[in-house]
């Protein structure tokens, strides 16, 4: 080896070594922004806005049991409904409720229309209901037929329990509604037939969950009246929901328990309800119940006019 390639090696030999690159540090963590801290009432207002914007749960149909219904002085009614698996809390309020077709009852099947909104104050989402429907007529059908055989077994139905109605009647009483066509028809069948009789109107609703302790009310308020001869309840027709006081329990033993005669006439001739059972005359119709509570005037008329010619006959035979 020359003396000038041992140098250039040397050279390189000896030459500081270049210094080692660092590895990228990583950038320091971005700071993280304050989280948004709601109110309890915030939280609750924000999940009811959630549940009031939901096109489903604003007008949602439920079908369920009734567990647990209550009905505090205020004239609502809360209770459960539940099905195998799961439950929700509903509240119905009296409006609606008077409106119902059926009261709620503990084991009963609806199918509830409503709105899912959460109630703030306790944090809690319920069903609020705007209508009730029975889940089946079946269920109806049972619950009628079970009534009517307790009540039958105690002998409110039986025929030895009938009176005769007054054939000359003074004072006859009405339960009905007053705004409806069936006060009309009694009214008109009544002037029309007997026009001496004198008519008292005891009005009451005649459907929906008030009308059953309405109508023994105003069954009750003519019987503390003096010199009622005979008196008529009666409504229009309808389905089996519709007509639901009717066949109330509380109803039908005031019918039976009544201190005069009593005319029972529903709707159509199909329509037979646990009251028309109770009463002591059945009528198909109201427009039949003031017929078959009256006499006729004319056939009145045709019968003093005998009376009389007899009498005539009498006198001049002398």
């Amino acid at each position: 080896m020359n003396s000038e390639s041992a140098h250039q090696r040397s050279l390189w030999d000896d030459a500081p070594a270049e210094p080692e690159r660092e590895a990228d540090a990583p950038a320091p963590p971005a700071a993280r922004p304050s989280p948004r801290i709601l109110r309890v009432t915030d939280l609750n207002r924000r999940v009811r806005s959630l549940l009031d914007g939901d096109s489903v749960l604003s007008d949602v149909w439920v079908e369920g049991e009734v567990s647990q219904p209550s009905f505090p002085p205020s004239g609502h009614c809360f209770f459960t409904l539940k099905d195998a698996n799961s439950q929700v809390r509903a509240a119905l309020f009296r409006e609606e409720l008077a409106r119902a077709p059926v009261r709620p009852e503990h084991g009963m099947h609806l199918i509830i229309h409503g709105r899912v909104r959460a109630y703030e104050p306790q944090g809690v989402y319920q069903l609020y209901v705007e209508s009730i429907t029975p889940a089946g007529a079946g269920d109806l059908h049972a619950r009628y037929e079970a009534l009517r055989a307790k009540l039958g077994a105690e002998g409110l139905f039986e025929d030895s329990r009938k009176r005769p109605i007054p054939r000359w009647p003074r004072r006859i009483g009405v339960v009905t509604s007053p705004q409806g066509a069936v006060w009309r028809d009694i009214n008109n069948v009544l002037r029309r037939r007997y026009p001496l009789v004198q008519l008292v109107l005891s009005p009451s609703v005649v459907q929906g969950t008030t009308a059953a302790p309405a109508i023994v009310r105003a069954l009750q308020r003519l019987y503390a009246q003096d010199a009622i001869d005979t008196i008529i309840l009666a409504r229009g027709g309808g389905s089996l929901e519709d007509l639901s006081s009717f066949n109330d329990e509380r109803v039908v033993r005031a019918v039976a328990g009544a201190p005069v005669p009593i005319v029972v006439g529903v709707g159509h001739e199909s329509d037979v309800t646990l009251a028309d059972f109770a009463a002591d005359l059945r009528a198909p119709t109201p427009s039949a119940a003031a017929e078959l509570a009256t006499p006729d005037a004319t056939q009145l008329a045709t019968i003093l006019a005998r009376l009389r010619d007899r009498a005539t006959a009498a006198l001049l035979g002398r």
